[in-house]
């Protein structure tokens, strides 16, 4: 069995191997400081011989070499000089860490917290944690503040191997034998990864080490070393979990910068400083209320003031008065109430037909509730030939197409296919 001592000695970037065995482009060396992919983080990168290496796995307890070029692959027995990639692993190592420190933010604002899993792009990390409640932007800010101060107190990080059973008991350790089959040693040990002092002086939380977890990755040894850590989006992949995104690095910087910059432009456009954006955002959303409001009450009236110029035809065979004309620039829901207060006056139609212009005609019809529940027969029971808006709607839409409904008081119906101004000929003349 060849383990990769990455995790164990994540510094060493330039080795020495013998070469213990040759399977297509894939090398097995007698020991080896390539990580292999595993738990989240992605197989280092690097060159053995010079010849890139594609991909790091492990396959049977050995770690494989997976070299880009067949032509470029040594021989069984040779020596060879490998070099891991400082850069890439470097990123991995402090994003790896970066997501047990997230973690041990979320240890001290999530109830009920457990761990999913986690996984490193070259862009962003994601650190899946499952919670009593869903986690909001508070909590997002939350978790980027306590990771960050972290950070700035240069908290310890340390691993050993320990027996099962008394790595279980540690107080608070995050172990999912899923998600972390590298802390697995394939005996019945397990590699725990400790931020900050186990068993020393507790935080003013209560906890005595920022976070403890069973882990087989790379990390740094000092929190200071993962530099800045800013949270990027959150969302929901299943139930009862919250996948929570942040970068480290070069990433992290350029998006502080950018919610910076739009911060001071934001500030700018609303005449105040960053401090007051929330202010004046309020502010701002108040007014847009009112000016909203207003708008709906100048809409209504003049929607009003339109249908009242419809001109209005003679009884029809119901016995029922009819206003009908065009109107433009109004959605069907928004005539209901104009219509309503064209027909409570003293002068008005017992009905009203509006058949909207433009793109997409329709047609609303409204009648009066006297005219639905006043008219009956001699019996005083109802007239089953008083106007009704849903059955004018429905005999608009047999003839030109579409549909739509309502009740007997108001109807309307789209998708009509005719040109306003014919279906307004027929409702006058039917």
């Amino acid at each position: 069995m060849t383990a990769s001592r990455a995790p164990t000695e994540p510094d060493v970037r330039e080795f020495e191997a013998t070469v213990e065995s040759v399977d297509g482009r894939g090398v097995v060396l007698d020991e080896t400081y390539f990580y292999a992919e595993s738990g989240g983080q992605p197989a280092d990168r690097g060159t053995i011989d010079g010849a890139l290496v594609a991909d790091v796995t492990e396959r049977d307890g050995r770690v494989v070499h997976v070299l880009d070029d067949a032509e470029t692959v040594p021989e069984a027995g040779e020596t060879v000089s490998a070099i891991v990639d400082d850069a890439f692993r470097t990123y991995c190592t402090r994003a790896h860490t970066a997501s047990h420190v997230l973690y041990g933010a979320a240890r001290r604002t999530c109830e009920d917290l457990g761990y999913a899993g986690f996984d490193i792009s070259e862009t962003k990390v994601r650190v899946d944690l499952t919670t009593a409640e869903p986690l909001d932007d508070a909590d997002l800010v939350e978790l980027e503040r306590l990771a960050n101060r972290a950070v700035w107190d240069s908290l310890p990080v340390s691993w050993e191997t320990l027996p099962e059973d008394e790595a279980r008991a540690l107080d608070g350790i995050a172990f999912n034998t899923k998600t972390e089959e590298g802390a697995m040693s394939g005996s019945e040990a397990v590699r725990v990864v400790t931020v900050g002092e186990r068993g020393g002086a507790r935080d003013e939380e209560g906890a005595p080490t920022w976070d403890v977890a069973a882990c087989g990755g790379t990390h740094v040894r000092n929190t200071s070393e993962i530099g800045p850590i800013s949270v990027l989006d959150r969302s929901n992949p299943g139930e009862g979990v919250t996948r929570v995104e942040f970068a480290v690095g070069p990433t992290a910087i350029d998006h502080e910068a950018a919610v910076h910059a739009a911060a001071l432009d934001a500030a700018a456009a609303l005449d105040a400083r960053i401090g007051d954006l929330p202010d004046a955002v309020d502010r701002l959303r108040d007014q847009a209320d009112r000016l909203e409001a207003d708008l709906q009450a100048a809409t209504v009236d003049l929607l009003t003031a339109r249908l009242r110029e419809f001109p209005v035809g003679e009884a029809d065979a119901d016995g029922a008065t009819w206003a009908v004309g065009t109107v433009g620039d109004a959605d069907p829901n928004d005539l209901r109430e104009p219509a309503q207060r064209v027909l409570a006056a003293a002068d008005a139609p017992d009905a009203i037909a509006a058949v909207g212009t433009g793109d997409a005609p329709f047609v609303v019809a409204a009648v009066a509730d006297e005219a639905v529940g006043g008219a009956g027969d001699d019996d005083g029971e109802e007239d089953d030939d008083a106007p009704d808006a849903g059955d004018v709607v429905a005999a608009v839409t047999d003839e030109f197409g579409g549909g739509g409904g309502g009740g007997p008081t108001f109807a309307q119906g789209g998708g009509l296919d005719a040109d306003p101004e014919s279906v307004v000929a027929w409702l006058r003349d039917r």
